[in-house]
C-alpha cells in the first residue's frame, strides 16, 4: 500500500542508561522517484486510519553521533486504547533531513528541476511510553542520533 521502491522495518532493544532496556521501532521507506501515488505518506494521515490518536506535537532536535549537523525532527505521543509510543520522524533525501513535510515537497520541486532528482524517505522511529514521556523521547532521541550517520550509506545525498 505504501509503494515505497525499498524499505526497511526492524525492532531493536535499546541498552541501558538512556534507553533503559526499551524496544525501538524503525521504519524507513524510499523512494526513488516520486510522483502521484508514489511517495511516503504522512503518519500524520495514515497512522490516525489506523486507530492511533496523535498528540502532544512538537519538534526535537536530532544531534547525529558523528557529529554531523544537527536536525529537527516530528515528535508526537500516540496511543490506541491504553498502549502509548513515542514517535519521532523526518524526511531525508539529497542530502537533507526535514522535519516538515511540505518544506519536503517544495525541496523536492526544487530538486526535480535543478538536479533531477525526486528520490527520498520518510524515517521513523517508535518508542513506547513504559515510563515517562521525558525518558522515551531520550530514548527516541538518542536511538535517531545513533541510526541518523548510517542514513547516507543507504539514502543518496
Amino acid at each position: 500500500m505504501l509503494r515505497a521502491d525499498d524499505y526497511v522495518t526492524r525492532d531493536y532493544v535499546l541498552p541501558g542508561g538512556g534507553g533503559g532496556g526499551r524496544g525501538a521501532s524503525l521504519y524507513i521507506g524510499y523512494y526513488s522517484t516520486q510522483r502521484v501515488g508514489a511517495t511516503y505518506h504522512s503518519p500524520l494521515n495514515c497512522l490516525p486510519g489506523s486507530g492511533w490518536k496523535l498528540t502532544e506535537p512538537a519538534t526535537v532536535e536530532i544531534k547525529p553521533a558523528n557529529g554531523a549537523a544537527a536536525f529537527e525532527a516530528n515528535r508526537y505521543i500516540l496511543q490506541n486504547g491504553t498502549t502509548r509510543q513515542l514517535l519521532v520522524y523526518w524526511y531525508q533525501g539529497r542530502g537533507r533531513a526535514v522535519a516538515s513535510e511540505y518544506w519536503d515537497k517544495v525541496y523536492t520541486v526544487v530538486d526535480s528541476v535543478r538536479r533531477r532528482r525526486s528520490d527520498g524517505s520518510m524515517v521513523r522511529v517508535l518508542v513506547p511510553v513504559n515510563g515517562s514521556e521525558e525518558e522515551a523521547l531520550e530514548a527516541a532521541t538518542a536511538f535517531a542520533a545513533q541510526v541518523a550517520p548510517n542514513l547516507p550509506a543507504y539514502i543518496p545525498d
